[in-house]
């Protein structure tokens, strides 16, 4: 009787402790992807930086010489990429790596005058569904 009690109290543990390991529903990423968008004059961009439609971006910072910008992208994370890769080769940037992966993805640039080059990180790590993470390093070349 005692032995059976034992059984059933570590089946129990191991069921609490394995249950939330199988994604249940929970939030699908870390991060938010929702907030206020900064307005053009807030974003030290080069004028002729290409921003995609479904693009919002709502933080920056400077880090030395480089400057930062978070926000996400209204889709998924393979729309993401071809709407980046696309905007930069449409605004006559230069396209230096692209890659597509599983959960994330880069396209790494130079302007078209060669002035700045950075790069577009994108990651499907949003809570909200149906969106895409963006991070936007940018620097004088």
């Amino acid at each position: 009787m005692v032995r059976g009690r034992i059984f059933i109290a570590v089946g129990l543990v191991v069921g609490l402790v394995l249950l939330p390991a199988c994604g249940g529903g929970g939030p699908k990423g870390t991060a938010t992807c929702d907030g206020t968008p900064l307005d053009a004059d807030a974003m030290d961009l080069p004028a002729d930086f290409p921003i995609p439609d479904k693009v919002t971006i709502d933080a920056t910072a400077k880090q030395g010489a480089s400057h930062t910008f978070d926000g996400w992208f209204d889709g998924s994370l393979e729309d993401a990429y071809h709407a980046w890769k696309d905007a930069f080769e449409s605004a006559g940037y230069t396209v230096l790596f692209d890659e597509l992966e599983e959960r994330d993805s880069e396209v790494s640039y130079a302007s078209a005058d060669n002035t700045s080059t950075g790069q577009v990180a994108m990651k499907s790590d949003c809570v909200e569904e149906g969106r895409t993470d963006v991070h936007i390093t940018s620097r004088p070349a």
